[in-house]
């Protein structure tokens, strides 16, 4: 087995994604434009998606670090619009999408199109999640956004295998392909309730670090495969096992804490790296397979198709937020009066990704050995709505933005809620410090009792002074100018346990020692700023 190539995509990707950081082009967009760009220079060799890779090995641990990271809380206050985009919306755009293409295509049979419908209706949780990071949408969309596409994909994936089976003839019903639908989404639930607290158990009860972060490298294969191996939803047990253990994180030590945060940002920043570029590089793939016959006409199916998706996507959004206003005096009682802004901004927040692609080139061969009708046209118009949607909205969302604008986070306010919650947490650190301390057999000398008093004094005047002016002479806040300072001292030190150790004053193992104690030290005076 080559592995050479597998090197040059991670490789290439993480350096491409790091230098697109320095840019003000959201890296995505930057990924899929080198992607196509080197899939045609001479010796690359060919990138050709495998949906037996792609969605049990890359889609799992891209939708856990998504949820993982998400609020259970917030998708809970958010779940009529999470669950009328990410059911609703798909099984709509399946069934328009897939008549526009009927119609439009001369000879493809209506299974067929409902197939492509499938595959370009979920928006993508990699595409979504990497855009409304970098544009700084206001956090009610972001959670609807990130909700959307977290669930989206199994909504897809059932709907796909539902058409598939009625176009290869296995003779699937109405009522067959909605049964299905909720064997896989009441599976998917069910296997990921069951899942989470064994899975939070061994969490907290496994003590060596190593472990832990094994074990949660393994959690989203594992609720993935089970899932999957009962014929339920693997994208839903993997979201309702990483919301679980994402909302009850605290409950993990902070080694573990801090150890799977560097852990997962390094995997996420890898995958979706090598994702992006992917979709570039498999042009050439695509062409090849594309006839003469299909491809004079496929540029006009393609414009036509991306027009049909970004159109269906504002016929369902608009309806979707007001209907319920209009029709509930319950929800007119709790909710504002929605505006026009945000549902456009959520409806034109819609790109596609490597999800969709994966599900494209996983269109069977029929049982006579022949392809599946128009398979090729089908697999390039899905490429070009992917490509279309991640560059034509990728890179007019910010502006749209700007230009409508919508009210962002509220920094202020933030960073108020957190000075008023780190005061009430630090009372109750130093009324229990207080009565640690009056008892005998927790004595200690009173400069020790000093500095743990200092440092929750620290902790609890860090975010107040956030709010404060900041130095006229550098342009720094209190905090960052404490920050600062203490780096520069932990520096000096770190410059003399070197020398120590290259003057064979102590070992290395030594050496290791004391620099982890300065590393934790650092980052504990990081954490008390940021």
């Amino acid at each position: 087995m080559d592995v050479m190539p597998l090197l040059l995509l991670v490789a290439g990707s993480a350096a491409v994604a790091a230098a697109a950081r320095r840019t003000p082009v959201p890296p995505p967009l930057v990924l899929v434009a080198v992607g196509l760009a080197v899939s045609y220079l001479p010796g690359v060799p060919p990138y050709a998606l495998d949906p037996h890779i792609v969605l049990p090995l890359i889609l799992p641990p891209l939708l856990y670090t998504a949820a993982v990271e998400s609020s259970y809380l917030d998708l809970r206050a958010q779940l009529r619009p999470v669950a009328l985009l990410s059911v609703g919306y798909v099984l709509f755009a399946t069934l328009a999408v897939g008549w526009v293409l009927y119609l439009l295509v001369p000879g493809l049979p209506l299974t067929a199109a409902l197939v492509f419908g499938a595959v370009v209706a979920p928006p993508d949780a990699v595409a979504a999640t990497a855009v409304a990071r970098r544009v700084g949408l206001p956090s009610r969309i972001t959670t609807i956004l990130q909700g959307e596409s977290l669930f989206n994909d199994a909504t897809a994936i059932t709907a796909f295998r539902v058409a598939v089976a009625a176009s290869v003839g296995e003779g699937v019903s109405w009522a067959g392909g909605v049964g299905e639908f909720l064997l896989a989404a009441v599976g998917g639930v069910a296997v990921g309730l069951v899942l989470m607290a064994p899975l939070h158990w061994l969490r907290t009860h496994v003590k060596e670090t190593l472990l832990q972060n094994t074990l949660s490298l393994l959690i989203p294969f594992v609720a993935y495969g089970v899932a999957e191996q009962v014929h339920a939803s693997g994208v839903i047990a993997v979201v309702v096992v990483a919301l679980y253990l994402g909302h009850r994180a605290w409950e993990v030590d902070f080694a573990t804490r801090l150890q799977e945060s560097a852990v997962w940002g390094m995997v996420a920043f890898v995958l979706e790296s090598a994702v992006f570029a992917l979709i570039g590089l498999q042009l050439p793939f695509v062409m090849r397979g594309l006839g003469d016959h299909e491809g004079s006409s496929s540029a006009w199916y393609a414009v036509v198709v991306f027009v049909a998706v970004v159109v269906v996507r504002f016929l369902w959004v608009y309806p979707a937020v007001w209907l319920p206003y209009l029709v509930s005096a319950r929800i007119r009682a709790r909710e504002r009066r929605p505006g026009w802004k945000a549902p456009f901004v959520i409806s034109w927040a819609g790109m596609r990704g490597v999800v969709s692609l994966a599900i494209a080139f996983s269109i069977p061969v029929t049982a006579e050995g022949e392809d599946f009708p128009h398979r090729y046209l089908l697999l390039f118009l899905t490429f070009t709505t992917v490509i279309g949607t991640l560059v034509v909205q990728g890179l007019t969302l910010p502006p749209l933005i700007r230009m409508l604008r919508l009210p962002g986070r509220d920094a202020q306010a933030e960073t108020l809620a957190e000075a008023n919650a780190q005061a009430q947490a630090s009372r109750v650190a130093e009324e229990r410090l207080d009565a640690l301390l009056a008892d005998e057999r927790n004595a200690l000398p009173a400069p020790l009792a000093d500095r743990l008093r200092s440092v929750l004094e620290r902790r609890r005047n860090a975010v107040w002074e956030r709010l404060g002016q900041v130095n006229p002479v550098t342009g720094e806040s209190v905090d960052d100018t404490y920050r600062r300072l203490s780096r520069e001292m932990i520096g000096a030190e770190r410059e003399v346990f070197v020398k120590l150790r290259d003057g064979r004053y102590i070992d290395d193992e030594m050496l290791r020692t004391l620099l982890r104690r300065l590393d934790l030290e650092e980052a504990a005076a990081y954490r008390e700023t940021e």
